[in-house]
């Protein structure tokens, strides 16, 4: 059996604070094990992407800690952000970073000084790279000319689930997303408010600790647009409760700013729910195509909130594009993969790396 040290930031696994990326790397560790790896988990604890002197300290006595020619998985929010601590390691271990979101790329309004010159010091020095999308891969290669062989793709996966019913209107709409500018929930007011005179009901399902001052202007801007009532912000759900949302959903909605694939789209797909979402970064790849090559969903501009409500008033007000998007959603089901398959993709990386 191959070992291999996994670093995660700490805190992975606390359902007060769920995102996709900790839930890509709980379920990665879980498949690798499964496949006869031997997983030494190692939580780095910190406020990463931007971390402290002491959270820098402890990356470095964690990585001096591990022996010569090991195999070390990093999540890339701790990895991408430390180039003092990883490149002088790079020539003693075997450095596997795991990209969710390139920090060069950049978040609105969460800019990280000197992210693209240290992101790609780390990445130009490790053995490999593990992307979570074909559009992360693609930005990879162009910004830091990274050799292609480098960098891998592994897709979040979805565990199977039932078809979500849905409602004769149409009207149960549903966002998964921490309540934060980068995931648009402002847009999505803005959509919903110009279709107000449609019956719909709306449940925001994510995080309302990561940005209090966002959360308390979208619910100043819901009571002034007179949506308060039709739409709830529940907090972060998982497992039961999260299936439950899923389940009572006519359509997923998704405003991001930036995506660079949606998990929560991917998880839509696997209950053959439709998608309503900003066409940004990996989210058309995330949507993909029905057998007839009909998408799922409709996507919109990014940051293009008319757009977005049109697409709803559209939605909700055919019967007939509901029907279709459903059918076409349902018949997508069938090529989501499941995590086994991410797992076996990392896998696959961390063995060539290995070599």
């Amino acid at each position: 059996m191959t070992v291999v040290h996994v670093l995660v930031p700490e805190g992975i696994d606390d359902p007060a604070r769920p995102s996709g990326g900790n839930v890509f790397d709980r379920r990665v560790c879980r498949g690798l094990a499964a496949l006869g790896w031997v997983v030494q988990e190692r939580p780095v604890p910190g406020s990463w992407p931007a971390p402290d002197g002491v959270a820098r300290a402890t990356l470095v006595s964690t990585l001096s800690a591990i022996r010569d020619g090991a195999l070390v998985l990093l999540d890339g929010l701790i990895a991408s952000t430390a180039p003092e601590a990883l490149v002088p390691e790079a020539g003693r271990l075997r450095l596997v970073v795991l990209v969710h979101t390139p920090l060069g790329h950049g978040l609105p309004g969460e800019a990280l000084p000197d992210a693209r010159a240290r992101e790609r010091a780390v990445l130009r020095g490790a053995t490999a790279v593990v992307a979570t999308s074909e559009w992360t891969r693609r930005w990879l290669l162009e910004h830091y000319d990274l050799p292609a062989g480098l960098v891998h793709v592994a897709r979040p996966g979805a565990d199977p689930a039932g078809i979500s019913a849905g409602s004769r209107g149409g009207g149960g709409l549903l966002c998964v997303a921490a309540v934060t500018p980068v995931k648009g929930q402002d847009l999505l007011l803005a959509a919903l408010a110009s279709v107000v005179d449609r019956p719909w009901r709306c449940e925001c399902v994510g995080d309302l600790t990561r940005d209090p001052g966002f959360v308390a202007s979208i619910a100043r801007s819901a009571r002034e647009g007179g949506i308060g009532d039709r739409i709830r912000f529940t907090g972060p759900r998982t497992g039961s409760d999260l299936d439950a949302a899923y389940a009572a959903a006519d359509v997923l909605v998704l405003a991001s700013r930036v995506e660079t694939y949606g998990m929560v789209i991917t998880e839509a797909m696997a209950r053959g729910l439709p998608v309503v979402a900003t066409a940004v970064g990996g989210v058309p790849e995330a949507v993909g195509y029905a057998a007839d090559g009909s998408r799922p969903g409709r996507l919109v501009p990014p940051g293009d909130a008319p757009a977005l409500g049109g697409a709803l008033r559209r939605w909700l007000g055919d019967p007939d594009l509901r029907h279709r998007l459903r059918q076409a959603a349902i018949e997508r089901r069938a090529t989501v993969s499941e995590w086994s398959d991410t797992a076996a993709r990392v896998s696959r990386a961390l063995t060539e790396a290995s070599a």
